[in-house]
């Protein structure tokens, strides 16, 4: 599996967007790069998210009208790009091993430097690739990423009460339940209550 840092819907904190399960079965090896053919992951991205848009959007914030349009992707890319120069948020591409197809996306945004050196992690996949272990192993390539890379102490997450899948997806790579938030995060149109989790760079501790 390989991760490309380009673009990923990171104003979604919640972690659930991808209703994952832990298979490892299609797994090569793991990586983290800088992006290289933009006009290429435009179109696979947005082809992709627009393919799977019912079974995104039940766990995403509500999309625009033009959400999977180019000029739109166009300018949500330049935010990301800057996000990603000034350390505010990075977002990435995740492609399968051996044949560069795209699967989805793994975003750290909120990054927070000073006395918390955090981030808040969040996730999608395209719904024909869900299920098959591929948002597992690319949380724990990111989380490797946040710590090894960019030096953080925490990554924090959250995923809705009702998602047992997405639970998993967190507590197989290592996040910890640390509590639950009424109302946290506004996901297709509605205030959700969410479960909290976090991970720890032990190196740091």
């Amino acid at each position: 599996m390989m991760i490309e840092e380009l673009d990923n819907e990171y104003e979604a904190q919640d972690s659930e967007a991808e209703l994952d399960e832990e298979t490892e079965s299609d797994f090569e090896s793991e990586g983290t790069e800088e992006a290289g053919d933009v006009d290429r992951a435009d179109l696979l991205k947005l082809y992709l998210r627009e393919a799977s848009r019912a079974f995104l959007t039940p766990w995403e914030p509500t999309w625009a009208i033009d959400e999977t349009s180019r000029g739109s992707y166009r300018y949500k890319l330049r935010r990301y790009v800057e996000d990603a120069r000034d350390d505010r948020a990075h977002a990435l591409f995740v492609f399968r091993e051996g044949d560069d197809v795209l699967l989805g996306g793994v975003t750290l945004s909120n990054v927070r430097r000073g006395v918390a050196q955090a981030a808040s992690l969040g996730y999608w996949a395209g719904e024909r690739f869900a299920g098959r272990g591929y948002t597992s192993a690319a949380v724990r390539a990111v989380v490797r990423y946040a710590f090894d890379d960019l030096d953080l102490h925490r990554v924090e997450a959250a995923c809705q009460p009702d998602n047992i899948a997405s639970r998993r997806v967190l507590e197989k790579a290592g996040f910890t339940h640390e509590g639950a938030a009424k109302a946290y995060l506004k996901i297709n149109g509605q205030w959700r209550d969410h479960l909290l989790f976090g991970i720890i760079n032990e190196l740091r501790a």
